[in-house]
């Protein structure tokens, strides 16, 4: 008689690469609440979750088109935005008693100064703590946007193409960070 070599089949979310499980259970380990950020074409995504046997808990979720609440007329996938739904995200924590977190980015690769990290600063301004180095937060002047309004400048005649939304939505894309301030000031008071 024959004998064929043992297969195991790998879990669904892992044959589907959805999931990498040796990163979730270092990440589950810590025993702390997890801040989920996930990034789509046109929105930012950031969710508080604890870990349950029955399956994971969400406890705090934050879209990018909740700014439009705020009065947020710029884009809802850029650095600006992503900042904006971290400190919503930190601020509904809040609220419900969560004072720390790790970071997870599930299949994102962790890129210095990146949206990811906009949001984990944003969390952290909002009052959370998460383990984190300073080197990998972007800069305040990103933040606010002054790259996208220089930007503007330089284009003077493809602006009204490049930045067509902008203006559609009535901003122009030279005031994006005097905006950013205003709709931050909005959320901070709610």
């Amino acid at each position: 008689m024959a004998s064929s070599a043992r297969y195991r089949v790998q879990f669904r979310r892992k044959r589907e690469g959805r999931t990498d499980y040796r990163k979730r259970i270092k990440l589950l380990l810590s025993e702390k609440p997890r801040l989920i950020v996930r990034k789509t074409g046109n929105h930012i995504i950031a969710q508080v979750v604890e870990y349950s046997q029955v399956g994971d808990r969400v406890i705090v979720s934050c879209h990018s088109s909740e700014l439009k609440k705020y009065g947020w007329k710029g884009g809802t996938s850029n650095v600006s935005s992503a900042y904006l739904v971290g400190l919503l995200a930190g601020l509904k924590a809040a609220k419900k008693g969560i004072k720390e977190a790790v970071l997870d980015t599930g299949l994102l690769t962790p890129t210095k100064k990146s949206k990811v990290f906009a949001v984990l600063k944003g969390s952290a301004d909002a009052g959370m703590q998460i383990p984190h180095g300073e080197e990998m937060l972007p800069d305040e002047s990103r933040i606010k946007g002054e790259h996208i309004s220089k930007y503007a400048d330089l284009l003077k005649e493809e602006r009204k193409k490049r930045f067509s939304k902008y203006l559609e939505r009535g901003l122009e894309p030279e005031d994006l960070s005097k905006h950013f301030d205003e709709v931050r000031k909005k959320i901070l008071e709610v």
